[in-house]
């Protein structure tokens, strides 16, 4: 476990030598609805006008491929869709810049980022070129930039996904979440915390990088994305009851003091189980426990708008 360090003014780093003014912009053909293509549009004239050459793929696999078979680094990969792309987007090139086109249903990332929904003037953040660099969590092998969890909520996540057949609103998620309610049996899980000590019993999982959860929900409102540690909200009972009773109390802001949910903060957590719980990373489905969690500190990079408020202000470090 890590103390929490004292926050301190944002330094960002600006791009000055990329080998390419090339911005690569993928897609999700999932996400959002019909505006997006109007403001995909807009990025790409706007981003012509300062200069750039512009490729967009809407199959991440031809995006890899162009990649692939050229020689230069792009100035940026523009992640047009929500969480789940940008996820997709960090795990098949962690060392290139990602710029966020927000069309997903929440766009927590981009939220915390603060970054504008308007094409053009994400347009105007990429010529700037200023980078914040972020932690990551690695989920056996796996990047995320929000948070992971095992029990309740990945399971409706896991329901959400096997019925979803395009894009989604928030009152997609009302028929998974009543059928968890329903059918969810919560079985015990046992969480290992930075690889000792007796193994913390445990009904649902919550493991944070960034202070964003659904709908606004403070449930880790202390974490941060750059201190090189996780931020764990473990849930101890579980039924469909103490499921409400858990947002309830997550809602007001007392679940913290509940004498049955435990605060962590680690660098590393292991989730098992005597049964497949299961997973989900950032509003994704993630396969079933067990699953070693860890964070790789500063490892993504983002750009951003040159002024970032203050409650988020933490030194960032960049190599450009």
């Amino acid at each position: 476990m890590s103390r929490r360090t004292r926050k301190r003014p944002v330094m960002l780093r600006r791009l000055t030598h990329m080998s390419d003014r090339l911005v690569v912009i993928q897609v999700n053909r999932k996400a959002g609805t019909g505006r997006r293509h109007a403001n995909v549009r807009a990025l790409i004239s706007r981003l012509r006008t300062h200069g750039f050459r512009v490729r967009p793929f809407s199959k991440p696999d031809r995006l890899d491929q162009f990649l692939a078979e050229i020689a230069l680094r792009p100035w940026c990969i523009v992640a047009g869709g929500g969480d789940g792309t940008v996820g997709s987007i960090l795990n098949r090139f962690p060392d290139i810049p990602v710029a966020i086109l927000p069309a997903g249903t929440e766009n927590l990332l981009a939220k915390y980022l603060r970054v504008p929904v308007s094409g053009r003037e994400i347009a105007d953040v990429i010529a700037a070129g200023h980078v914040r660099r972020l932690d990551l969590g690695i989920a056996s092998g796996h990047r995320f930039t929000l948070m992971a969890s095992a029990g309740f909520d990945a399971d409706v996540v896991h329901r959400l996904d096997a019925v979803r057949t395009g894009s989604i609103s928030k009152f997609t998620y009302v028929q998974p979440i009543l059928a968890s309610l329903r059918n969810y049996r919560h079985p015990p899980l046992r969480v290992v915390v930075d690889g000792f000590g007796e193994a913390l019993p445990a009904r649902l999982v919550l493991v944070f990088n960034l202070p964003a959860y659904a709908r606004g929900l403070p449930v880790a409102s202390g974490a941060r994305g750059d201190d090189g540690v996780l931020d764990l909200r473990v849930f101890e009972r579980g039924s469909g009851f103490q499921m409400i009773r858990y947002c309830y109390k997550v809602a007001i802001g007392s679940h913290e003091a509940l004498s049955d949910v435990r605060v962590i903060r680690a660098r590393q957590v292991r989730i098992e189980s005597d049964e497949p719980v299961p997973l989900q990373l950032d509003g994704d489905p993630a396969g079933t426990t067990p699953v070693d969690i860890s964070v790789e500190a500063g490892a993504a990079q983002f750009l951003v708008p040159q002024s970032i408020p203050s409650s988020q202000a933490v030194e960032s470090q960049s190599s450009l």
